[in-house]
């Protein structure tokens, strides 16, 4: 018995080894390229959109647009990501492989033609269309990664995956510090067609049908159709088809299901709420208010690096030693108090915070992650996915409105940080609400979970 545990307690490292799961990582680099681009070029779009005028001593006069518009255009972008919900679930209809192929195409090319924008809102609503497929890829390379791994790996391949995004997201950040002047944001933007020119057929060779999926459309596994008469005369093959569609939608709402989902969503939700505008707002705040040089603010992500690998495998640690949920709660925590630090008003605590900040996010995800795909059967985890990415768009959302409407009322960002910070602390504790999972494999049980629910 010790010699296997001490066998388990290296196991995880064999996720490096798995060619699927790597793929979901690349994929993952690219969601994370596309998507920060807008992040990390919002100071540079801000500028050339807006009316910079740093002698009229505002929020907006600093960074060229108010933080209001400014949060309301990011909120557009993140709303966007709802439409992400459907196509993640078309994943558990049609298979992994070709609608995470079919929209990771369609949200590069998107980002890409996001350079010919015209103004700040012909650039949100560029970014807005690119979104739903980016979000939808995220969603499923998380399931992907679960399906493909044991669960002694299971939280190691959650944190690969994430590590895939920072590494994407890091480096649009690192070109834009250090070509910034050479390229604008137009050719920050028109490098998303690096990946899809060199990683997407990488991809389309790596990545297969993972076969817990593929074993689940056996008749035994298959849920089953709705007890109904026939009908006397059948509908049209769009009718079934949508009907089929929305009740895919509706599956993690079902008995047995409902609690997890509803928990997993708020935990979600407030989560994005606090940390959203910690990053979404960060390139703007450090530049346009604090004065910081962009240098500064990309050196410091780009340094963050090697926190967030620890964070990654603090959160892998925790994830497998004291469990999903107690390991979850406690980042959430952690994240919410460094967002009020990040805002505090003094460059210090602005990079100190923020690199708390992706400690903590890199901590949440392993069991955030392994948590999500262990409690819920095969036949609806890449909705139960779409959903909770639904629950982070609508928080992201949230936080960034919230966020700017309470700083330009108060006048500082500190007041933003704050509204944004309690609802995710107060939210924490929902982790108790759902079974503990650790050690637990995945279900292709239909009705798994119907013995937690009141």
């Amino acid at each position: 018995m010790a010699e296997q545990t001490a066998g388990q307690r290296w196991a995880w490292l064999s996720v490096l080894r798995r060619p699927p799961v790597l793929a979901m990582a690349l994929a993952s680099l690219a969601t994370g390229f596309a998507q920060f681009a807008a992040i990390a070029a919002l100071g540079d779009v801000a500028a050339a959109f807006g009316a910079e005028d740093r002698a009229d001593g505002t929020l907006a006069g600093a960074a060229g647009l108010s933080f209001t518009t400014l949060g309301a255009g990011l909120a557009v972008v993140r709303l966007a990501s709802l439409v992400g919900l459907p196509l993640a679930s078309a994943a558990d209809r049609l298979g992994r492989r070709r609608t995470l192929l079919a929209f990771l195409t369609a949200g590069l090319a998107l980002t890409a033609a996001a350079a010919t924008s015209q103004g700040f809102w012909w650039f949100v609503a560029a970014f807005a269309l690119a979104r739903p497929g980016l979000s939808a890829v995220n969603a499923i390379a998380g399931v992907v990664a679960a399906e493909e791994s044991s669960t002694g790996q299971r939280s190691a391949a959650m944190a690969l995956v994430t590590v895939g995004y920072g590494v994407g997201s890091g480096t649009v950040t690192l070109l834009r510090a250090g070509l910034g002047d050479l390229l604008g944001f137009r050719g920050l933007f028109v490098l998303a067609l690096v990946p899809l020119l060199v990683l997407l057929p990488l991809l389309a060779r790596v990545m297969r049908e993972p076969p817990r999926f593929l074993d689940s459309l056996s008749p035994g596994t298959a849920t089953p159709p709705p007890t109904t008469p026939p009908p006397t005369t059948a509908p049209p093959a769009t009718v079934a088809a949508a009907s089929f569609a929305g009740r895919q939608l509706r599956a993690p709402w079902r008995a047995g299901l409902r609690r997890r989902t509803a928990v997993l969503a708020t935990t979600t939700l407030t989560i994005a709420l606090a940390s959203s505008p910690a990053t979404g707002l960060l390139f703007v705040y450090g530049e346009g208010v604090l004065g910081v040089e962009p240098v500064v603010v990309a050196v410091a992500v780009a340094g963050a690096a090697p926190l967030g690998a620890i964070g990654l495998l603090l959160g892998r640690w925790a994830a497998d030693r004291f469990g999903r949920r107690i390991a979850a709660a406690t980042a959430q925590v952690l994240i919410a108090a460094a967002v009020v630090t990040t805002y505090a008003g003094t460059v210090p605590a602005l990079i100190g915070g923020y690199l708390v900040v992706l400690l903590a996010q890199s901590a949440y995800a392993p069991p955030t992650g392994a948590l999500a795909a262990e409690l819920f059967p095969t036949r609806v985890r890449a909705t139960a996915a779409g959903w909770l990415t639904a629950a982070g768009v609508l928080g992201a959302v949230g936080g960034l409105v919230l966020f700017g409407v309470a700083a330009d009322a108060a006048g500082h960002a500190g007041a933003g940080a704050l509204a944004v910070a309690v609802p995710a602390i107060l939210a924490a504790g929902a982790f108790a609400l759902v079974p503990e999972t650790r050690g637990g494999e995945l279900s292709d049980r239909d009705r798994e979970g119907a013995a937690d629910e009141v």
